[in-house]
């Protein structure tokens, strides 16, 4: 799959099927909560195995049960393309798993 910029059009008709997700800061934005620490760094490692498959290097930080996320697709120009979509599909599939 090549990347590509996605219009404003695009992110929003994405952004009805990604639950919890917005637009922040120019970026695709979320915040999860899990029951414990083990079970979100847990998360992040499956996250992070997927995103250096696809090449792609999420912004995000962990606090105890809470991991924010912001994806944007730098060599795009910073702006939000279908690459960081696939891979907040992917996060929210392995959000059910760990639940």
């Amino acid at each position: 799959m090549s990347r590509r910029k996605l219009s404003s059009e695009e992110i929003d008709s994405e952004l009805a099927n990604l639950p919890g997700w917005s637009v922040k800061e120019g970026k695709l934005h979320k915040q999860y909560k899990f029951d414990s620490f083990a079970q979100a760094l847990g998360w992040m490692v499956s996250a992070g195995v997927h995103a250096d498959k696809m090449d792609h290097h999420p912004e995000w930080s962990n606090v105890y049960n809470s991991v924010t996320v912001s994806l944007v697709t730098h060599d795009l120009d910073n702006s939000i393309s279908n690459w960081d979509v696939e891979l907040a599909k992917k996060m929210e599939q392995l959000a059910q798993k760990a639940a």
